[in-house]
């Protein structure tokens, strides 16, 4: 099913909660006795990321991680509404049968939105969930949505995909009124730059310092953030290579780490 959408005359304020803000082993990595794994900052312990968008009485997530239940747990997340995926690895769709919860206590179906090839690799991975056998124990009600490119409408608000490239995979981050979400890139094609102006926030990768084949490094998001000029930039997908006081003393004063729990609210805004 493709998604649909108008595009809304004003778009509605709302919060974005930091679930998750670490890579895709978390912080502390199991087995690993760094100064950043055994850190008692509690900045520096990261569930895998994903972040959690509120706004009229709704609540949109974007990726299902592994920790996801944690996360819901953590934050007493009581209602949700739809789902949108970046990309299929594991760390970005592992959590999705702890959906319902949400399916009993709402008495139906979540919308779930992802690209042709995520969607596909989603209904692989989660076999159980799609196939047409009848079931004997409960499974997720999901109303699955193939999203294009274009901007889809979410209880009023608008998410653009925007392409970014993750080693040489294409996948999607988001644009949703003021802000932006891009997680998992190592390159941001300029079409997509243009799509990513007169932002309040904007989220970025930034793995480490040491370059990586498929995600940003600190300094290359930090030229991004130069290009774009958001108001406020956080970085996000952040390894165990990364200590948050001493990376954050680091930063222009506009570009901060993101951290597990950090909330922040971007106001709405009339359409042009």
């Amino acid at each position: 099913m493709a998604a649909t959408s108008s595009i809304p005359a004003r778009t509605p304020g709302f919060k974005i909660t930091v679930l998750g803000s670490g890579t895709s082993v978390g912080v502390p990595t199991v087995g690993c006795h760094c100064a950043v794994c055994n850190s008692t900052d509690p900045r520096d312990k990261r569930l895998r990321p994903s972040i959690l968008v509120s706004y009229g009485g709704r609540n949109v997530l974007i990726d299902t991680t592994p920790d996801f239940r944690t996360q819901a747990l953590r934050i007493n997340l009581e209602r949700l509404d739809a789902v949108i995926f970046t990309h299929s690895h594991a760390d970005h769709i592992m959590g999705l049968d702890d959906v319902r919860p949400y399916n009993f206590r709402q008495k139906g179906q979540i919308p779930i939105y992802a690209s042709a090839d995520t969607m596909a690799a989603i209904r692989r991975s989660f076999l159980y969930i799609f196939d047409e056998t009848k079931k004997e124990s409960n499974v997720p009600q999901l109303a699955t949505n193939v999203i294009n490119g274009a901007g889809f409408d979410l209880f009023g608000l608008e998410f653009l995909p925007i392409p970014v490239l993750h080693g040489s995979a294409s996948i999607y981050g988001f644009r949703f009124g003021g802000a932006a979400y891009l997680t998992d890139h190592s390159a941001i094609p300029e079409a997509s730059m243009d799509r990513l102006q007169g932002l309040d926030v904007l989220f970025l990768d930034a793995l480490r310092h040491k370059p990586h084949p498929t995600h940003s490094t600190v300094e290359s998001s930090v030229k991004t953030v130069e290009k774009l000029a958001p108001r406020r930039a956080f970085f996000t997908h952040i390894s165990h290579d990364l200590a948050h006081e001493r990376t954050e003393s680091l930063l222009p004063p506009n570009v901060r780490l993101a951290f597990d729990g950090l909330e922040l609210v971007v106001e709405g805004s009339e359409a042009a």
